[in-house]
C-alpha cells in the first residue's frame, strides 16, 4: 500500500469547512499518481508510450468530513489486474487516524484513439507485486 500526504486547503473547502464532496477524487487523483511515480514511472510516461487510464466508474463512502489544515493520509493500492483494466482502493484518514472515506476506482488501459488495449507488460508487473 502506497500513501500519499495532502494538508486541507482553504480553496478545498465549502463555506462550511468541509472538502467539497468532489474534490476528494482529485485527491484520489493525486495519490494514483503518485503511486505510479513510486514504482518508477510517471502518468505522463504511460501517456507518451500511448497508454491512458481513464477512470469508468469510481465509488466513494463518506464517513466523516475532511476539515481545513487537515493533514490526511491517503492510501491507494491495485485491488484488480486484468489485461486491460485496473481498479484501485484508497482509504483517506485525517492525522488522528479517522477514516474519512472508503473508495474504489475502477479503469480501462485505452490509447490516444480511446479504443482499449493491454496494459504494459511491464507496469502489470509492477501492479501485480502491490495487489492486496
Amino acid at each position: 500500500m502506497f500513501v500519499y500526504s495532502h494538508r486541507v486547503t482553504y480553496a478545498d473547502c465549502t463555506v462550511g469547512n468541509h472538502i467539497y464532496h468532489s474534490r476528494y477524487l482529485d485527491l484520489l487523483e493525486a495519490a494514483r499518481g503518485e503511486f505510479l511515480r513510486s514504482l518508477g514511472t510517471t502518468v505522463l510516461h504511460w501517456q507518451d508510450h500511448d497508454a491512458i487510464f481513464p477512470v469508468v466508474e469510481a465509488r466513494l463512502r463518506y464517513k466523516y468530513p475532511a476539515r481545513y489544515d487537515d493533514l490526511l493520509a491517503i492510501e491507494v493500492w491495485p485491488t484488480l489486474l486484468e489485461k486491460i483494466r485496473v481498479n484501485f482502493g484508497h482509504r483517506i484518514l485525517n492525522q488522528s487516524g479517522r477514516l474519512l472515506v472508503e473508495a474504489e476506482t475502477f479503469h480501462v488501459c485505452t490509447g490516444r484513439d480511446d479504443r482499449p488495449r493491454r496494459i504494459p507488460d511491464d507496469l502489470a508487473e509492477k501492479l501485480r507485486g502491490c495487489l492486496a
